[in-house]
């Protein structure tokens, strides 16, 4: 593990971020320019000839993705006879954000820019296959970036059950050894569900899911058929990309929220205009008697 105020060619650590199987993302300072930066440096016992061929190949796929909710990556090389990958420090993952409250309409605004990230990946038939709280990094002025493209692919095949610390946002058919662009849809349905009503879905994802009440008093009747067919077992039934996704999420949004008003407000507000126009009626009719 790298300590802080050690360098690695021109970056001084400051602090680890996070530990994994695979590696581990350190915040470090760029001496030269004056930035803060993440560091991702996988373990030396993972980083074999193979693999470092592996992720030239990933780091040339990365290169295509320019989209403003997709995490770029700076630099991929070696530094001091260690592999490192290094891109722009965010502020907190989605996960830290989702420990405090949020308002519907922020939910749904993180949705959208989820979904146009793993789009644009999906667009040029790249896969990400570990969608999941932790890869999605927020920015200043709330912008969402997908992390980790291809990283999650190189670390299945090279370390053992290196999978299973997010094995809840794998869809079944992942799981079983045959991932697609529809199984990064049956992740984001997952991950989206969980945004909503602060749930995760378990197997065998039967509706009504736990939270499903919540999701129903905060959503329409169209965002949650939305869900189900992102959570469809069989993966012919899904969204066949996250783009399809994208367009029909673009559609009941609409229908979802109404400006400034989330829909259970507006329920709650309907709900009292008929109490208010009840009263007047048992008033004239106690009169008539």
């Amino acid at each position: 593990m790298l300590k802080a105020r050690q360098h690695i060619g021109k970056y001084r650590i400051e602090k680890r971020l996070a530990l994994g199987g695979f590696a581990a993302v350190y915040r470090a300072f760029d001496t030269i320019e004056g930035i803060r930066v993440a560091l991702k440096v996988p373990h030396d016992e993972h980083i074999t000839v193979d693999a470092l061929r592996t992720f030239r190949n990933e780091a040339r796929l990365v290169a295509q993705l320019d989209h403003p909710n997709v995490l770029p990556i700076k630099d991929a090389s070696i530094i001091d006879d260690r592999f490192v990958i290094v891109s722009p420090l965010g502020e907190e993952t989605l996960l830290d954000r989702w420990q405090r409250r949020m308002t519907l309409q922020k939910r749904m605004e993180l949705v959208s820019q989820m979904l146009a990230g793993v789009a644009h990946a999906h667009e040029r038939k790249i896969i990400h296959c570990d969608i999941k709280p932790e890869n999605f990094i927020l920015f200043p002025e709330h912008r969402l970036r997908l992390a980790d493209f291809g990283i999650a692919r190189i670390a299945r095949h090279t370390v053992r059950g290196s999978g299973s610390g997010t094995i809840g946002y794998m869809s079944p058919d992942q799981a079983m050894g045959r991932p697609s662009l529809r199984s990064d849809v049956f992740s984001l349905g997952l991950l989206i569900y969980r945004l909503m009503t602060g749930y995760l879905p378990e197997w065998p994802f039967e509706w009504p899911l736990e939270g499903h009440a919540r999701l129903r008093r905060a959503t329409s009747d169209e965002f949650i058929e939305f869900l189900k067919k992102s959570l469809e077992l069989n993966p012919r039934r899904r969204y066949a990309d996250a783009t399809e996704m994208l367009a029909e999420y673009g559609r009941v949004q609409a229908g979802t929220l109404k400006p400034g008003r989330s829909k259970a407000t507006v329920r709650k507000a309907r709900n009292t205009t008929r109490r208010r126009r009840i009263t007047p009626v048992r008033r004239r009719r106690q009169r008539a008697v």
